[in-house]
């Protein structure tokens, strides 16, 4: 079994960006499917993708809403510095701040997980 965190930096202003959100969340769909441990995190910039991905029209939208659960989270400090923390609440997704209000990268690398960013 793999044990693998993906974590989304990429902003939400360019097409590029989009490319790079949907291979981040297709390569957790596959993890998921290969049962494996996956995290997907959202980070910096790509915090702003919760709001985005959360509205109900968007063309990634299904595919985001099947990878939420206790596997997906938010840097707490970057959603509060990009104005979606509360939007994060609002779509049940764990804030990550092990580590001064942000996700812990050293605590994922001794839990055995690769890390991949997009």
């Amino acid at each position: 079994m793999e044990k693998v965190a993906i974590v989304i930096l990429a902003d939400t202003e360019t097409h590029g960006d989009m490319a790079r959100v949907h291979n981040a969340l297709l390569a957790a769909k596959e993890f998921k499917d290969a049962k494996d441990e996956f995290k997907l995190i959202f980070d910096g910039a790509g915090t702003k993708w919760i709001k985005e991905l959360s509205k109900p029209d968007h063309m990634f939208h299904e595919l985001f809403d099947s990878l939420k659960g206790r596997s997906t989270g938010v840097c707490s400090f970057c959603a509060a510095a990009f104005g979606i923390k509360e939007c994060a609440m609002e779509s049940h997704i764990p804030l990550n701040e092990e580590y001064e209000g942000h996700p812990s990268f050293r605590e994922l690398i001794a839990e055995g997980y690769q890390i991949i960013t997009f």
